[in-house]
This record gives structure tokens, sequence and C-alpha cells, in this order.
């Protein structure tokens, strides 16, 4: 009883923290939708179309965080902090790299990357716009997202809940101001939404380097620690995450796809889609916060050798998983007509469109609520990261987007039936997740 009462403890407030974390964060991209939406449909499309690129961004930023939770958390249920910070520098130094080669990359193609997504002129020109702006955030974004990513693999997550609001405020009070040209200031439209993520990001991360190199005494670790070179723990940590970072990477490529399929059919479809997905990016967060809070308990729980304990955590945590998937599905449900409702720039059909979407979503939820903390957290904790890899690039790559595509431009299907088929994968991969989880192997040990 009492081992139950310190699990279910210890995890859910992990799981509430992170889980209402990435809500506030994606509240971020939410209120630049819906005030960009009251301002113009075609602004709402091209920032759209940019947070594709910077969606792709995050997902290898995410897959080198997790190389930090799963390597070194491992290393820190042993009480080894020397290896955990070198665990660490690898994957800063590789997320600083990573964010200066997408940088060169938007500054020489800017208008030729936005294409991909959209043939519209007037979307990629306001998408160009904002594009110009936001790129300067991807180093300062990068470095956040390490950070956190240490302190979350050792247990440390309500710094990143207390910044996240800070970034909300900032965000919205200056999105506010120069979208519409308040208090005497300019009307810039997209390039003011532009603004104020820049000046949010640039505020969380000196907030956070403060904190971590002044204050956190758990891990103490120091700006000169991210600069250190272990070549056998870089071997193991790129050897442990390639399939992860591959299958983070197809992902977000894969999710781009999708918005460039409807984006393709209609300029109507990516408007609705864009709203429909940041609120179903926001339910989504309570999947991810499991997922996440997940991945620490098993790598950590490995890191300790304690395996009958660990077993008995996986039977909770399926329980735990199916239950946040009925709750958040009933969630997106009901509360989708009053956020819509706040697209006051939306004509009827786009509207009724992201309506159709969301009932939709709602229903892929409570399948993606099990599928993902399954894979990511225990599976992927677990250390198989194979596992998960050839999954998705089957699921995804080999059924999903395939069968969208052919329903989206040979069938000529209507945009609900492609999105339902973009989202099925949320919906079958339940069955193989289930099976691994409960009779495969995904028991490894990373540690020298």
């Amino acid at each position: 009883m009492t081992d139950n009462k310190k699990f279910y403890g210890n995890f859910l407030k992990m799981f509430f923290i992170l889980a209402i974390q990435n809500i506030i964060t994606l509240s971020v991209n939410l209120a630049d939708n819906i005030m960009l939406g009251a301002y113009s449909e075609t602004a709402l499309s091209g920032v759209t179309a940019v947070n594709q690129i910077q969606f792709i961004f995050q997902q290898i930023l995410i897959a080198l965080g997790d190389g930090i939770v799963i390597v070194g958390g491992q290393y820190l249920g042993q009480k080894r902090k020397k290896e955990f910070k070198d665990i660490a520098a690898v994957a800063m130094q590789s997320s600083a790299a990573v964010a200066i080669v997408l940088f060169a990359a938007v500054s020489f193609f800017p208008h030729e990357i936005l294409g991909v997504f959209t043939d519209s002129r007037a979307i990629i020109k306001e998408g160009a716009k904002y594009l110009d702006i936001v790129k300067y955030t991807y180093l300062m974004f990068a470095l956040s997202m390490v950070l956190l990513s240490t302190l979350r693999a050792a247990s440390k997550v309500k710094i990143a809940l207390q910044l996240s609001v800070m970034a909300l405020v900032i965000n919205c009070s200056v999105n506010y101001v120069l979208i519409y040209g308040k208090f005497g200031f300019p009307r810039l439209g997209v390039q003011g939404a532009a603004i104020g993520t820049l000046i949010a990001r640039a505020a969380e991360l000196v907030v956070l380097l403060f904190y971590v190199f002044k204050h956190d005494k758990l891990i103490s670790i120091r700006p000169r620690d991210y600069l250190a070179q272990n070549r056998i723990l870089r071997r193991d940590y790129f050897r442990v995450l390639a399939p992860s970072l591959i299958t983070s990477t197809l992902w977000g490529f894969s999710t781009a796809a999708q918005t460039a399929i409807l984006g393709h059919m209609s300029d109507i479809a990516i408007a609705a889609n864009s709203a429909a997905s940041n609120l179903y990016m926001m339910v989504k967060s309570f999947a991810i916060g499991a997922a996440s809070a997940t991945g620490v308990v098993i790598a950590q729980t490995i890191g300790e050798g304690d395996l009958v304990r660990l077993r008995a955590y996986v039977n909770k945590l399926q329980r735990l998983f199916v239950a946040v998937g009925v709750c958040g599905g009933v969630l997106l449900f009901f509360i989708r007509i009053p956020v819509l409702s706040l697209y006051r720039g939306f004509d009827p059909a786009t509207y009724r469109l992201a309506d159709h979407f969301l009932m939709i979503l709602s229903i892929a939820f409570v399948g993606m609520a099990y599928q993902m903390p399954c894979n990511v957290g225990i599976i992927k904790g677990g250390g198989q990261t194979l596992y998960t890899m050839i999954q998705d690039i089957v699921s995804i790559w080999c059924i999903v987007l395939p069968v969208s595509m052919l329903a989206a431009f040979v069938l000529d299907a209507r945009p609900e039936v492609v999105v339902f088929c973009l989202n099925s994968d949320q919906l079958f991969k339940c069955i193989p997740a289930f099976i691994m989880v409960n009779y495969g192997k995904w028991v490894k040990k990373l540690t020298r």
C-alpha cells in the first residue's frame, strides 16, 4: 500500500505538471491562431505553414531530449551524476547544431520551403513575413528544450510549468499590441505575432539559464559541463537514440505532409485544420504528459534494477492510460464548439469543417492516449527504440500517408474522410502496443 501511494503520488504529480505545462506552451500557438484568425484567414494559414517547420524541428529536439531521459535516466537511477551530465552535454551540442542548420535553410530558401505546404502565393507571402522573424527563436528554443529535458530526467518539472505561464503571458500581451496595433503601436499582423514569440522565447531561456546554473542543487550542472566530450557515452547515446531520432523526424515530416495534403485540397481546409489541430494538440497534452512521466519512471526503475516493481508499475500505468483516453475524448468533443466560436474571422464553411474535424479527432484521441504512452513511455523508455521506429515507419509511411493521398487526390474524397485516414493509426496501433508491452521483451539495460 505504501509503494502504491508513493507511485501514484509521484507519477500523477509529474503527469499533471507536464500535461499542464504542455497545454500552456501550446496555448501560445493557440493564442497566435485565434488572434490571427480574427485578423485574417490568409495570415493564419501562413503561420500554420511555418509552424510545420517548427513542428519538425521540435520533434528532433524532443528525440534528443528523450535520449537524456532514456539513457541518462538509468545513470541517475544508479546515482551516477557524472555520466548523466556527459549525456546531457551530447544532447545540448547536437540540438544547437540542428538549430543552426535549420536557421540557414529557412534564411536561404524560405519561399521554396513554404511552397511544400501550400501552392497559394498569398499564404506563402504571409508565412515568409512570419518566418523571417521567428527563425531567430530556433537556437533559443533548442537550448531551452535540452535544459528542460535535463531537469525532467531528474523528475524536476515545476520550473517548466512556471516558464510556460510566463511565456504565455508575454506572448499574448505582445501579440495583442502588435497584431492589431493597440496603444499607438503599428498594426503588424503576422510580423507582430512573430515578435511576440521571439520575446517570449528569449525571456524563457534567460530565466531557465538562471535557474539551472544558480538555483538547482540536485543535478548541480554548470555551463562547462555542456562542453564535455565523452566519446564512449556519445556512441552509446546515438546508438540508443538513432531509431528514436529517425522516428521523431519522420513523424514530424509525416505531420507536415498531412498539412500539405489538406493544404493542396482547398484553402479553407488548411485554415479549418489549423483551428482543429491546435485544440486537439492541447487535449493531446494529457497523452504527452502521460508518456513523458512514464518514460522517467520506467528508465529510473530499470536503472535501479527492480524488475518485479517495474512489471507492477506497467500494469497500473496501462489502466491510467485508458482512463486518460476516455476522459480526454469526451472533453474534446464538448469543448469544440465554444473554442471554435472564438475564430470570428472564419466563414461558415470553414467553421463547419473545423467542427467535423474535431469530432473525428475526439475519437482518435481515445486510441492515442493508450498507444502513445505505451510506445513512447514504456517501450521506448525501456530502451527498445528500434521497435517504435519500425512500427511508425510501417504504420505512417506504408499505410496512413498512401491511403490518405489516395483518398485526397485519386478518389477526391471529402476533407473529413482524409482527416480520418490521417489519424487512423492512433486506433490500430493500440493492438501491437498492447501485445508488446504485456508479452514482448522491451527492457534493456543501457548503462555501462
